[in-house]
């Protein structure tokens, strides 16, 4: 059995040129293994049915992902629509923000902006049932995605909850989540700062 290339430090800071090649070269395989990390981690949702709610966290996600694309949505919106809740699993309390910064590298601003910001935005449905303010967005009111993502809200997000509302299977989207996950990281000619678009 070969012996695995490792690096001559223990420290970090006492790296050299050579390791940090290494190391790069080393990390290629599981850069390029993204994709398939999340759609496990979708796949792992099935079994992680929503506290009370008709569906499972697996359903939420693809019930979403087939109304953008049944709305005539791009790629990236689709995708970020499939893995919008990807952290609810990890990171119940902040599950947005993790979400968005998986998908930030290889999507438009927009989108990751939405995706980021996408729980408060969904609090105008619900907060007051709780003591809570529902309109927490309005801070954002002035901002240039504020609209998308109180469309993405309206019409992917909280909607998608339906157990009678025909869906597609993830073996549809896993195509999608590959092709955006296979682009350059932070690509300015598809992170289009500042951009609006909106929905579709």
């Amino acid at each position: 059995m070969p012996i695995e290339q490792t690096v001559s430090f223990s420290a970090m800071k006492y790296g050299t040129k050579e390791d940090y090649a290494l190391l790069a070269e080393l990390e290629k395989p599981h850069l390029a293994h993204t994709a398939d990390r999340l759609i496990r981690e979708l796949k792992s949702q099935e079994e992680d049915t929503l506290a009370g709610y008709k569906i499972s966290r697996l359903g939420h996600s693809l019930q979403s992902a087939t109304r953008a694309e049944n709305d005539g949505a791009d790629l990236d919106w689709i995708v970020a629509a499939l893995l919008h809740d990807i952290g609810d699993g990890l990171a119940p309390q902040n599950h947005d923000r993790f979400a968005a910064e998986i998908l930030r590298p290889f999507v438009r601003d927009e989108v990751a902006w939405t995706v980021e910001h996408h729980g408060m935005f969904q609090m105008i449905y619900y907060a007051h049932h709780y003591g809570w303010d529902p309109n927490e967005r309005e801070q954002y009111r002035d901002h240039p995605f504020y609209q998308t993502c109180a469309d993405f809200c309206e019409r992917w997000d909280q909607s998608s909850f339906d157990p009678d509302y025909p869906t597609k299977p993830l073996e549809h989207f896993e195509p999608m989540v590959r092709k955006v996950f296979a682009r350059k990281a932070y690509d300015e000619t598809v992170m289009c700062k500042g951009e609006v678009r909106g929905l579709v």
